[in-house]
């Protein structure tokens, strides 16, 4: 936890309303989300009892498990999940435009018009989804244990949700209550934090309502059920396992029938609050206004989602059941990649983040007392404009004579390199050498606010919005050493095994 999310908390929780750590919103909100509430079986590892699910706040869908602890009837779920999910997904698939290109590349490449995006109540949300992925994905269509199509292309495509859910940068499987917890701090703890229902209380507590009282009351589990995929223990008792029981007993399909309607409305009574929370989250996120960097990062979500929905219809194969060695090293250094550009794209962004950085000396602002824009150096054969600036700040920079680098995010393609630092203990003066951004001449005035003036407020960080290119070299998989075991196996079409295969 950063500084300024700490003071946050500690202010939220002395005033007893939540606190913004964020002045914009770094996720993007797309118009038509697709929400899913899912409920498990208490005791069972993934044994998907029902979830709730669409795009339609006002009309959603309930799939209820006949005999969750039966699998035929856990792949049958599945079935009817699919139903719900594949045809938006095919639907957005198919909608497609041209990537423009730019003078480096005349490569034609295809992005859809729209991604889509799923909300779950929080992580144990997208854990539901990977575990129902692995479970599905290698299902066969053939054979003993043949399953409906739609089960395996599932999977495939609940396993992407959740591999693209890693990455920092990406928007289309959104944990409601992660994203809440990145925009506003509240004053209880990470833990309470997970509650949907405490959590909104607290960002969004009833009228006349201080937010501490309402989190207290949300935390009875009667009036606000939890958010899942856990059952509550007192359902469980009253409602779940009494209707599990007469539905094993059932004498007939009549009696069955009775059995299931009763069961589904238990069900839809426990799901539809968190329902109602996560379209009101959407909403309340959707009020905020968008980061610049917003918009370029769900344009590469569309064209990730482009690309493996072409992979799907040429290639088609299920993601391996873990990586190689290769494959796992790509992935991490994407990871971590990924991860550092979406916190600097954050930082240049929005400044209440930044303060983050200055917090720590990553960063430092304040304000031009000199400026010789017009200055030429030589360094080479040939002349080049390099500007100097001096900006005193107060911020606890941690900068020595030599470092580069620097940028200001409102001249990100300029690079600022240290000159010399002096400090009196109240305030530091620092020297900085400009360049790019300048024009190509060196004769006449550089170009109007290439060059901050005097008495300009500037903000310099060795953050980089535009991206940490560097990821490293890699063997190809055929290549991968002995030591790293070597090439892993091609992928074989499912089998008996698989099928087979238990469900925890």
């Amino acid at each position: 936890m950063s500084g300024l999310t700490a003071m946050a908390r500690v202010l939220a929780a002395e005033t007893g309303t939540r606190q913004a750590i964020c002045t914009l919103r770094h996720l993007h909100v797309a118009a038509r989300p697709i929400v899913l509430v899912p409920i498990t079986l208490a005791g069972e590892t993934n044994a998907p009892l029902a979830v709730l699910v669409g795009d339609d706040r006002d009309r959603p869908q309930l799939i209820v498990t006949n005999r969750p602890r039966v699998r035929e009837e856990r792949l049958r779920f599945a079935e009817r999940l699919g139903a719900e999910l594949l045809l938006p997904i095919a639907n957005l698939a198919r909608r497609t435009e041209v990537v423009p290109t730019t003078r480096r590349t005349t490569t034609v490449r295809r992005r859809a018009v729209e991604a889509p995006q799923i909300w779950v109540p929080n992580p144990a949300g997208v854990e539901f989804l990977r575990l129902l992925g692995r479970m599905t994905r290698f299902r066969s269509t053939v054979g003993q244990w043949a399953v409906a199509p739609s089960v395996p292309t599932l999977g495939i495509w609940a396993t992407w949700f959740a591999e693209q859910s890693e990455f920092a940068d990406s928007s289309v499987l959104v944990a409601t209550t992660q994203a809440l917890t990145a925009m506003w701090a509240t004053g209880q703890s990470d833990l309470e934090d997970g509650n949907l229902a405490a959590l909104m209380a607290w960002i969004d507590p009833p009228p006349g309502t201080s937010a501490a009282d309402a989190a207290a009351r949300a935390e009875d589990t009667i009036a606000f059920p939890p958010a899942g995929p856990a059952t509550d223990p007192q359902f469980d008792a009253v409602v779940l396992e009494p209707a599990l029981r007469d539905l094993d007993a059932a004498p007939d399909d009549q009696v069955r029938e009775r059995v299931l309607a009763r069961l589904a409305s238990g069900l839809r009574d426990q799901m539809q609050p968190t329902w109602d929370r996560v379209w009101r989250a959407i909403d309340l996120l959707d009020a905020v206004p968008a980061a610049p960097h917003v918009a370029v990062r769900w344009e590469r979500d569309r064209e990730r989602f482009y690309a493996f929905a072409d992979y799907l219809n040429t290639i088609g194969l299920p993601q391996a059941r873990q990586d190689g060695a290769v494959r796992g090293a790509r992935r991490l250094t994407d990871l971590e990649v990924r991860k550092s550009t979406f916190d600097a794209q954050r930082a240049y962004d929005d400044a209440l983040v930044m303060a983050e950085y200055r917090l720590s000396g990553e960063a430092f602002r304040g304000i031009v007392v000199d400026a010789d824009a017009d200055r030429v150096v030589r360094p080479s054969s040939r002349r080049v404009r390099r500007p100097l600036i001096t900006v005193t700040t107060r911020d606890p920079a941690r900068l020595a004579p030599g470092d580069r680098e620097l940028r200001d995010p409102q001249r990100p393609t300029q690079e600022a390199a240290v000159i010399d630092v002096e400090s009196d203990g109240a305030q530091t003066r620092i020297r900085l050498e400009l360049s790019g951004g300048l024009g190509s001449g060196t004769t006449g005035p550089a170009p109007s606010g290439s060059v901050p003036a005097v008495g300009d407020v500037v903000t310099y960080t060795r953050l980089k919005a535009g991206g940490y290119t560097h990821r490293g070299t890699f063997p190809n998989r055929e290549d991968t050493p002995w030591t790293h075991g070597g090439p892993p196996a091609e992928y074989y079409v499912p089998t008996s095994h698989d099928a087979a295969e238990d469900w925890s």
